[in-house]
């Protein structure tokens, strides 16, 4: 009875109770809790373009620009005008004075001018106020050897002349986008003269007087300017002031290069 008991006893102690299953531990440390899954931003794979992520603004890609065809900008020309007077030399020849055009009067009658052969053209007789008359006692020579319809002068001193006050000469010489150089023979006789310079379109402008009382008097004007194309040096030479009986301004010849 006895050794019943004492064998129970055993028995009962060598068996162990838990209340939950036992956790069985490995050398694998568990991992961090699941991350919380995050929205995809605009543009990812799976995005939906209606979901935004609270306090946060969908980023916004302003459209590429698009390319605006290739131009070439034409430079801006900056007007020139000066000019300078000088004596006019006892010969001119015209040929070399004027390279690219030139004009001169009074060979032919007041109404025919004779040009260079061949010229640019780009002098341009705008007419004026007053009569016309043709002389031929200027105090200076001119001479060429490339004119039409007149070939060549070996030095004829003639020209053209309008009386009185307000009468004169208007001329045009063509620009181009450089600079150019116009030289102008011209002359007076009992009178002040007035040449008027500018540059059409609102370009620069420059006025310049001469003057005798008692005779004749020419003067070489040189004329430096620049214009656009398309664009004029404008010329006027007038009586401003009458000194005698038939006051009046001259115009013998013009020359560009």
């Amino acid at each position: 009875m006895a050794l019943g008991c004492l064998a129970a006893v055993t028995g009962y102690l060598g068996t162990e109770l838990h209340g939950t299953p036992r956790e069985e531990r490995s050398g694998v440390l568990p991992g961090p809790p699941a991350a919380r899954p995050e929205t995809p931003g605009p543009g990812a794979p799976g995005a939906d373009s209606g979901v935004v992520t609270p306090g946060l603004r969908p980023r916004q890609r302003p459209p590429s620009p698009t390319p605006s065809p290739s131009t070439s900008a034409t430079p801006a020309v900056s007007p020139l005008l000066a000019v300078d007077q000088a004596d006019i030399p006892a010969r001119v020849d015209l040929t070399a004075a004027g390279p690219t055009d030139w004009v001169h009067w009074g060979l032919l009658g007041p109404g025919a001018p004779v040009r260079k052969r061949d010229g640019s053209g780009e002098i341009r007789d705008e007419g004026g106020r007053g009569e016309r008359v043709s002389y031929r006692n200027n105090p200076e020579m001119y001479t060429w050897r490339d004119g039409a319809p007149v070939e060549s002068a070996s030095g004829t001193m003639s020209g053209v002349y309008t009386c009185d006050k307000g009468s004169g000469f208007s001329l045009s010489v063509a620009g181009g986008g450089r600079e150019r150089t116009v030289r102008l023979y011209a002359g007076l006789w009992m009178a002040r003269a007035r040449l008027d310079l500018r540059i059409s379109g609102g370009g620069p402008a420059s006025t310049l007087r001469l003057e005798d009382p008692h005779t004749v008097r020419t003067a070489q004007f040189t004329v430096r300017f620049r214009a656009a194309k398309g664009a004029k040096l404008l010329v006027s030479w007038t009586v401003e002031e009458s000194m005698g009986d038939c006051g009046n301004v001259s115009l013998q010849a013009v020359a560009l290069r």
